[in-house]
C-alpha cells in the first residue's frame, strides 16, 4: 500500500504544480481555477485519510533513490 500510495502521491504533485503553472499563465477561467482548486483540496484531504488508515506519514511516502536522492521533493 506504501508503493501505491507514494505514486499517487506523486501524481497528485505533479498535477498541483501543472495547476499552478496554468494559474501562472492565465489559461483557466476562473471557474476552472475553483474546481482544479477544489479538486486538489478534496485529493490532499483523502490522501491523508488513506496515510492514517495504513499508520503512514507524509514523510513515508518519500522514497530514498539513492544517489538520485528522495523521490518527492521536501516541503
Amino acid at each position: 500500500m506504501k508503493l501505491v500510495l507514494t505514486v499517487v502521491e506523486l501524481l497528485r504533485q505533479l498535477m498541483e504544480r501543472q495547476a499552478l503553472r496554468r494559474f501562472d499563465e492565465g489559461g483557466l477561467t476562473e471557474e476552472q481555477e475553483e474546481r482544479v482548486g477544489l479538486t486538489l483540496m478534496l485529493l490532499e484531504d483523502r490522501m491523508a485519510e488513506l496515510r492514517n488508515r495504513y499508520g503512514l506519514r507524509p514523510e513515508d511516502l518519500n522514497l530514498d533513490l539513492g544517489p538520485l536522492g528522495p523521490l518527492l521533493p521536501r516541503e
